[in-house]
């Protein structure tokens, strides 16, 4: 930490009047070009540095794309395999079975337009730019899932009321042994990637593939049963595998519902405060609040300082909490940092402007 105190004068002398670059280094701005400089850089990081956090989140969505992709593939050639059997077999059960799995690779359309829209620029209608488009498109793949519900208990139900002949039942229960390892490959890799780049909707995605694999496995067994000659073996598996479902999908909509709610992982946020305790110069931190926008992390909060310290030294403590605060926090691509100055008596310090009117006068 004192490395990067000590490092912090050098950097800013390099900094010229015309923006936050490199290029500036060796001249130095007058008075009113550094006031301008310091004040703008306190509300946000330097040019390099968001170029740092515009590239890792442009990353972030080549590995979710390159995810969506992948999964669209392996489940799309699953399904064709399923549907091939379906004909042979006639079995309405691995039917239901191919049109989950059929479902699941076209949830890579929601996200896939999700990911392509939150790389659009910020503008002035959207300053915050485009990154909620995975949350909604999270909330798209919850209604997915339900669907798959209310489909899976409807088939169970309507089996035991109208038990129907499968043959070839070798055929069907290997497609179903094909569609749960087809989708439980599928449901680790969202799984994974969405936790690696912060997507609620990836990972969710991945949820309903794990889903659609337990469907597939339903198939296996219930088709086990029905070898042995128990006839209502299907449809009974099918009622304990919508259970799973249910579970399933309140797991995957209470992360949607969260991540909506800007709400965050209370361990991180006592990461960040202590991240941010830990900058030389900081007496305390106030306020701190973080917020996902997509896949990326967003912070703005207040810190207390020595209310001796001079403009470019509070902008120098700023810039070590927000270079620190990134390093330790992992996906924040932006964080506003107010100072504040420790309260002295009979002094208030967010009292500009409240004196007496005739005393203005």
């Amino acid at each position: 930490m004192s490395g990067e105190t000590q490092q912090a004068p050098a950097h800013h002398e390099g900094h010229g009047h015309q923006g936050h670059g490199h290029e500036g280094q060796g001249r130095r701005p007058g008075a009113r070009g550094r006031l301008g400089h310091h004040i703008e850089h306190v509300v946000k990081p330097h040019s390099h540095e968001l170029a740092d956090t515009v590239d890792a989140a442009m990353d972030s969505s080549r590995k979710g794309m390159r995810a969506l992709w992948i999964s669209l593939v392996v489940l799309g050639v699953t399904a064709l395999a399923q549907a091939v059997v379906v004909v042979w077999s006639g079995s309405v059960a691995l039917l239901g079975d191919t049109l989950h799995n059929a479902a699941d690779a076209l949830t890579a359309v929601p996200l896939g337009i999700a990911f392509t829209v939150g790389r659009r620029a910020p503008t002035r209608r959207y300053t915050y730019g485009y990154g909620r488009a995975e949350d909604l498109a999270g909330v798209v793949i919850v209604l997915f899932i339900a669907s798959s519900s209310v489909l899976a208990g409807y088939e169970a139900i309507r089996r035991l009321a109208n038990p129907q002949p499968v043959d070839h039942l070798w055929a069907v229960a290997a497609a179903g042994v094909l569609g749960f390892i087809g989708n439980e490959l599928v449901a680790r890799y969202r799984i994974r990637v969405g936790q690696r780049i912060g997507s609620a909707a990836l990972v969710a995605d991945g949820l309903h593939a794990r889903t659609d694999g337990f469907t597939s496995l339903a198939v296996v067994i219930g088709a086990g049963g029905v070898a042995a000659g128990w006839q209502l073996a299907d449809p009974i598996v099918g009622l304990v595998i919508t259970v799973a479902i249910v579970v399933v999908l309140r797991q995957a909509a209470r992360e949607v519902y969260r991540r909506l709610m800007d709400a965050v992982d209370p361990a991180l946020l006592t990461r960040a405060e202590q991240a941010l305790a830990e900058v030389p110069g900081v007496i305390e931190v106030g306020r701190l609040r973080l917020r996902w926008i997509g896949h990326q992390l967003q912070a703005d909060g207040d810190l207390v300082l020595r209310p001796d310290l001079t403009l470019a030294q509070a902008h120098q403590v700023m810039v070590a909490a927000e270079q620190h605060l990134t390093m330790i926090i992992p996906r924040l691509t932006s964080a506003i940092i107010h100072p504040d100055p420790a309260p002295q008596a009979g002094r208030d310090h967010h009292g500009v402007g409240t004196a007496d009117p005739e005393q203005r006068a």
